[in-house]
């Protein structure tokens, strides 16, 4: 909402079977005819499933669960967002894509359509370990299908500064991956509970909120260094 509110296109595609993001933005998606599932399987149009809300929503359901099974047979199955973005790619001046935790189809998916990779990672010990496989699969993935994605930045969350864990994991982060990780870290309040309840973002939500400063922050650092 942020790049919006200065201005910018932006679409958000929820690639995540669990659908949080069309969710937390008042998308009822029991009742959706068409998700990103028919968008990748069936070659339906990007523009049938995108809702406009605070930013534009692709949304998700939840039998996106089974599109990794449904495209494990396809040829170019890897590249089957690539081809849906493209015909909007223009439109936007953003495409955001949220992915699954985890490192199957549909976020292999993601890297292909994607010129970078934006990482949030929560501070703690195996969460931090966690982004050695990323990094190994993104190699893999530039080495063979999109010779541009990379990590573009690396975001602290679930930050809690009064506990030594999260000010030391704060610092492997920096340790490891430099200029990467932003600056910005987002901590942890009860704010980012209470927003998807009314199908809202917590810029929306509670404006003047501490959690609404911390994505702002944020938002004018990914700017910065695009």
């Amino acid at each position: 909402q942020r790049l919006a509110l200065k201005g910018y296109r932006v679409l958000a595609i929820d690639l995540d079977p669990q659908s949080n993001l069309s969710m937390s933005q008042g998308i009822d998606i029991e009742s959706l005819s068409t998700t990103m599932y028919d968008v990748l399987v069936t070659g339906r149009p990007l523009s049938e499933v995108i809702h406009a809300r605070e930013i534009d929503i692709a949304a998700a359901g939840i039998e996106l669960a089974g599109a990794e099974l449904a495209l494990s047979g396809m040829i170019g199955r890897e590249r089957s967002l690539e081809r849906a973005i493209k015909p909007y790619r223009d439109l936007y001046d953003y495409i955001l894509v949220h992915t699954p935790p985890s490192l199957g189809l549909l976020t292999i998916n993601a890297m292909v359509a994607a010129d970078g990779v934006i990482v949030p990672v929560q501070c703690e010990y195996l969460s931090l370990r966690g982004l050695a496989q990323l990094r190994t699969t993104l190699g893999q993935v530039r080495e063979h299908l999109n010779p541009r994605v990379d990590i573009v930045g690396i975001i602290p969350t679930m930050y809690d500064g009064r506990t030594v864990h999260g000010r030391e994991a704060v610092s492997m982060l920096r340790e490891s991956f430099g200029d990467l990780v932003y600056m910005t870290k987002i901590g942890k309040t009860i704010k980012f509970a209470e927003a998807p309840v009314k199908g809202q973002s917590v810029l929306t939500y509670d404006s003047g909120g501490q959690a609404a400063r911390w994505y702002r922050r944020l938002a004018d650092e990914v700017l910065d260094r695009d």
